[in-house]
């Protein structure tokens, strides 16, 4: 926990503890890179499927589609749900990373009443600490997909 005065008591020259996290961000570049994804077809959009910043990996939302063809994968949330899932650990692998260091999930639902069956598959490839994640209803998703992930992860 940080705490953070209103005025610094600190005198000229004393000596300033830095919480690893914080001191740890100064050996990272602060440039963006695009993540590729090999063996699928770009994004279909004027936007990259990841970018690396930093050790820090942002994904963009990865539908349940073939990453050959773009065609979406199955016709029922858990299916769906599965194949979004193996698109985000491909563009999280791409970047030198997996799906054990994902710090926060945002999944998009075309249904909020199959939240529970989206849930009883994302549950099979987190493990605690659990990242943190947002789910809600969206108006209705590209390609008609019943779901999108996106995610925030480290290297």
């Amino acid at each position: 926990m940080f705490a953070f005065a209103a005025k610094s008591t600190l005198k000229r020259g004393a000596a300033v503890t830095v919480p690893r996290a914080l001191a740890s961000c100064a050996n990272y570049s602060t440039s963006k890179e695009a993540i590729h994804v090999p063996n699928s077809k770009p994004a279909i959009g004027p936007y990259s499927k990841g970018i690396l910043f930093g050790n820090l990996i942002f994904t963009s939302g990865q539908l349940p589609t073939d990453p050959n063809t773009n065609e979406l994968l199955g016709n029922d949330i858990k299916t769906q749900t599965e194949a979004a899932i193996a698109n985000l650990q491909s563009v999280l692998k791409s970047a030198g990373s997996d799906l054990n260091k994902v710090i926060k999930t945002t999944v998009y639902l075309s249904d909020i009443k199959e939240w529970e069956e989206m849930n009883s598959v994302y549950q099979k490839y987190f493990d605690e600490p659990y990242p943190a994640r947002s789910a809600f209803e969206v108006g209705k998703l590209p390609k008609g997909s019943k779901v999108e992930i996106e995610c925030v992860a480290h290297v």
